[in-house]
């Protein structure tokens, strides 16, 4: 009997310990590369005793692909508003958000959120993580040093062909994304961002192609910000936030990289990356509660400082570095936010097409 009592004390502990870590919760978080503040994620483990598993992405096609093909397992998604949140919205595709699991959720600027509410009527399904604009990150040391007058102007810099050819000799890239090049290109050529038409398409073709053969690379989000930061590439077609990335990392590291960000004087591409809840996610409880953690002002402050992308939650600015909240590139001055666009969704006919484009722009043909 007491060999059966000390058998059984010591097999307790043991069971004991698998129900604990059979019953222990892991997030699975799927996110933009260099996007987040690992110490915020840090807190969020230590407060909840919720483990994250962190993946990341650098295209919103690469998110669209894995999300395609069903069960990706993850909790937290962060599409970008328009197209893919957009489309996954109308899939039925997403979670509905409790908010009475997300009490900050009090904290989200009314008017940001209306500008996603045309693509998510109630705010249903998504809250705004992080925002920000389509520009040009420009190696001004370097330019300045190649051509003087240079003119200082997005996206004219890159997308005249006689600019691209004199500063090719600097590196030139242009992110690989149709998603958020495409609209750019065709407000610079005065057409309607979200065109469907094929004349209009072609146009935008034509122009990516006349400044192809001057292009040093091609690359995602992430290579990209990489490139601007150790001076590879001199001007870039690619999101705020990473140019000013970029810029940061690239004064630590005290090389002389001076970049700068370019905003398109006539309006800029304005996009909204979205957290959401695939509908098949394994702990949406969880997510819910990362969601809400992510919305409290000292944690988009942290994310905000970090990573130098706009947050929407007005409570945060007072808590960020001066230098971060005084920065009109990161926060832009409302004039300017008025004249940007947000880009919409093309229908399946459009999106073949610009697939289709963004393939032939890729091979140079």
């Amino acid at each position: 009997m007491r060999r059966t009592c000390l058998l059984a004390c010591l097999l307790l502990p043991a069971l004991l310990l698998a129900r604990l870590a059979a019953a222990e919760t892991v997030l699975n978080v799927y996110n933009w590369s260099d996007y987040i503040d690992p110490a915020v994620i840090a807190r969020f483990e230590q407060q909840t005793g919720i483990r994250v598993r962190y993946d990341v992405y650098d295209s919103l096609e690469t998110l669209e692909g894995k999300l395609s093909a069903g069960r990706s397992g993850y909790d937290i998604i962060v599409p970008t508003s328009e197209p893919s949140f957009a489309r996954l919205v109308r899939a039925k595709a997403l979670l509905p958000l409790d908010r009475s699991r997300i009490p900050h959720w009090r904290n989200l600027d009314p008017g940001l959120m209306q500008r996603v509410a045309a693509v998510d009527p109630g705010n249903r399904f998504g809250a705004i993580y992080l925002w920000g604009t389509v520009g040009l990150g420009v190696r001004l040391d370097r330019v300045r040093a190649l051509w003087p007058e240079a003119p200082l102007q997005a996206p004219d810099l890159l997308l005249r062909p006689e600019n691209a050819a004199r500063l090719a000799g600097c590196g030139l890239a242009v992110m690989d994304s149709a998603t958020d090049v495409l609209p750019t290109v065709l407000a610079w050529l005065g057409k309607d961002p979200n065109s469907a038409e094929p004349a209009d398409l072609r146009a935008a073709e034509q122009a990516l192609l006349a400044i192809r053969p001057h292009l040093r690379a091609i690359p995602g989000s992430g290579a990209l910000l990489d490139m601007l930061a150790s001076g590879e590439i001199c001007v870039a077609l690619t999101y705020s936030g990473d140019v000013i990335q970029a810029a940061a990392r690239a004064k630590a590291a005290g090389r002389g990289v001076e970049l700068g960000y370019l905003v398109p004087p006539g309006g800029a591409h304005l996009w909204f990356d979205m957290l959401a809840v695939p509908a098949d996610a394994p702990h949406p409880e969880a997510a819910f509660a990362f969601i809400d953690f992510l919305l409290q002002p000292e944690s988009m402050a942290a994310i905000t400082d970090k990573v130098r992308y706009p947050n929407a939650v007005p409570a945060s600015r007072p808590l960020l570095a001066e230098a971060v909240r005084e920065d009109p590139t990161i926060y832009p001055p409302e004039a300017a936010l008025a004249h940007a666009f947000v880009a919409g969704t093309p229908g399946q006919g459009a999106e073949r097409l610009r697939s289709r484009l963004w393939t032939r722009f890729r091979a140079g043909r």
